[in-house]
């Protein structure tokens, strides 16, 4: 079965890349069609349909015990959105920022991430576990409600957006076809185009994640590193993928509006859920290495925003020298314990 690992893994890139295509595609002429604003799409549409694998493979994962890898994977998830994909993208082509992602997205996000050490003590407390954290019912139900609550509001203000805003995203909607086309296009294709996107994306990061877990476990790593980084990086490539074409198609809101917004998704929706379907243990390492590394790169990407209103080449160059160095300090050890 050795064959069929590279084929899982260049078969799942061939599908997230189409699946990017058709989402971005979709949910631009849809936003139109709403009058909302190309960032509460990314925000929302984009962002939740990215996240689709995380949850497939959080539920999963949370309920055949393997919580490492379930929460590994949110935490993982979320450093790679900013410190990789944001850096990669920034890289290829230096991204404008909106100011209300720097003024309320960006905030909202650093204030979820660090909602969840602190109710990941609070559960620990109320259980008598102190060797780390746990996430209850009661709190997962509310990170669902919080996101709940955040997307209503997403909507709510999308209505009032800049009309210079959504003009200049009118102008360049989908640059292979004119805005006219776009706008004409029956309602269905624009649903079909979303729906199957993320189908493809969930297919292709299914298949990616099968082929380099498959290599992960043969180097002997534990489910914790496996979560952090293979499937982490696996379950984030439908984000890379959609906020690089979304970049490359001069739709900046859209790309930096799918990392926060999934950021936000992973914590709010991700873990809420997961955590609603079957309590969570968080271990001591995720509380005091990963947890703070993803609060760090959080705040980090709100100044780099605040620099000239964008992130530029040299800013991702850093993020992604962050997110390698990271991935060596999870790595290099675990290779050397390995039998």
């Amino acid at each position: 079965m050795t064959w069929m690992v590279p084929l899982l893994l260049v078969g799942g890139m061939v599908l997230l890349v189409a699946g990017a295509e058709s989402l971005v595609r979709g949910a631009g002429a849809l936003a139109l069609r709403l009058g909302l604003s190309p960032l509460v799409v990314g925000l929302t549409v984009v962002a939740f349909g990215t996240s689709a694998p995380e949850l497939a493979v959080s539920v999963s994962a949370a309920l055949r015990g393997t919580a490492d890898l379930c929460v590994g994977n949110v935490v993982g998830s979320n450093i790679a959105n900013i410190a990789l994909i944001l850096g990669i993208s920034a890289m290829i082509m230096p991204i404008a920022v909106h100011g209300s992602v720097v003024k309320r997205e960006a905030p909202v996000m650093l204030g979820v991430s660090a909602l969840l050490p602190a109710l990941a003590l609070l559960g620990a407390a109320g259980s008598g576990t102190l060797s780390g954290g746990s996430i209850a019912r009661w709190e997962g139900m509310l990170f669902v409600a919080i996101g709940v609550a955040y997307t209503a509001f997403l909507i709510f203000m999308s209505k009032r957006e800049r009309p210079e805003v959504v003009a200049a995203y009118a102008a360049g909607v989908v640059r292979e076809e004119p805005l006219e086309v776009s706008s004409r296009r029956p309602l269905m294709v624009d649903l079909l185009l979303i729906g199957g996107g993320i189908g493809l994306l969930a297919l292709g990061s299914d298949w990616f994640v099968d082929g380099a877990v498959a290599v992960a476990r043969a180097l002997g790593v534990s489910d914790l590193v496996v979560g952090l980084t293979v499937v982490a990086v696996g379950t984030s490539l439908p984000e890379l993928a959609t906020s690089v074409v979304a970049a490359l198609r001069k739709q900046p809101d859209m790309s930096v509006g799918n990392i926060v917004g999934s950021n936000i998704a992973n914590l709010a929706f991700i873990l809420g859920l997961t955590a609603t379907v079957t309590p969570l243990s968080i271990s001591r390492e995720v509380m005091v290495r990963d947890i703070p590394v993803m609060l760090a790169v959080s705040l980090l990407c709100i100044p780099l925003m605040h620099t000239g209103k964008r992130i530029a080449r040299p800013e991702g160059l850093i993020l992604f020298l962050i997110y390698i160095g990271y991935t060596a300090w999870l790595v290099v050890p675990a290779l050397g314990s390995a039998p």
